[in-house]
């Protein structure tokens, strides 16, 4: 059996975690990650992401507003353009808390 106060620390972590897991959860936004993320430090406008895929510019910014409320990305203004970038390095740490406290709690069940 495992410990109370183990199994209380993985829902705090899931419960952390949610905002990522709701982020990331669509198909549409994990490209757009990625698509900034091969952009490096500069970042990328909504027309750059615009040109690199099938979606309009207003469903571009939809998504990008999603990631920018849940603090994966980092809005730059350059001139009269905003450029994103990622900013999703507390969110990974976040997740990996998760997955170690998944893992011992699954090694402690030896599953």
């Amino acid at each position: 059996m495992i410990e109370e106060k183990t199994m209380k620390r993985a829902r705090e972590l899931f419960e952390n975690c949610s905002p990522v897991f709701l982020a990331l959860g669509d198909a549409q936004r994990q490209n757009l990650v990625m698509d900034i993320a091969e952009s490096g430090e500069e970042g990328l406008n909504v027309s750059t992401l615009a040109s690199k895929s099938h979606l309009s510019r207003p469903a571009i910014s939809h998504h990008l507003k999603v990631l920018k409320d849940y603090g994966l990305l980092e809005p730059v203004k350059k001139g009269t353009q905003i450029f994103y970038k990622l900013k999703i390095v507390d969110a990974v740490e976040s997740v990996q808390l998760l997955l170690d406290e998944m893992k011992a709690i699954i090694e402690k069940l030896d599953l």
